[in-house]
């Protein structure tokens, strides 16, 4: 067990946020999707009850570049700013938004709200400065990363 987590975010739902950036990665990287619906099962090594784990799964497909169309991705901002989630689960957190006006939105919530991020590499609460800051820094990656996706190739 974590020690980040308390009683008191697993009173609340844990969410598994699921997300590939096209339909075309979807299917010939199903090993993709299938480690992230296997968070489902971290989340309840974690202490969350197979009743409060939520899978939110309608955003495979859709970039993280912008919330457009992405269904669920605003279904969880929302759930956050009421103070209904417990913690957020991703593979990494590059899934969850690649614009860092979305990436500090939810991270503000979160920490608001005290909502943990849990991916593959920890544990965090962002309203922890360390965490925050190491969050804020995976966000600013994962937006370089988009950007070098879209560059042009250079001759």
């Amino acid at each position: 067990m974590n020690s980040k987590i308390t009683e008191q975010h697993q009173s609340k739902p844990a969410y598994i946020y699921l997300r590939q950036s096209t339909p075309a990665q979807v299917l010939p990287h199903q090993e993709s999707t299938e480690r992230q619906y296997a968070l489902r099962q971290k989340a309840l090594e974690l202490g969350w009850s197979e009743a409060t784990v939520r899978t939110l799964d309608r955003d495979l497909g859709i970039s993280g570049a912008q919330t457009t169309g992405r269904t669920d991705f605003k279904t969880l901002v929302a759930d956050v700013s009421m103070g209904q989630v417990g913690a957020v689960f991703a593979l990494e957190v590059s899934r969850l938004a690649r614009s860092n006006a979305d990436w500090y939105r939810l991270l503000e919530l979160c920490a608001l709200t005290q909502t943990l991020v849990i991916d593959e590499d920890g544990c965090y609460d962002p309203a922890d400065f360390n965490d925050g800051l190491l969050l804020g820094l995976k966000g600013t990656m994962a937006q370089a990363e988009l950007h070098f996706l879209r560059a042009p190739p250079r001759r």
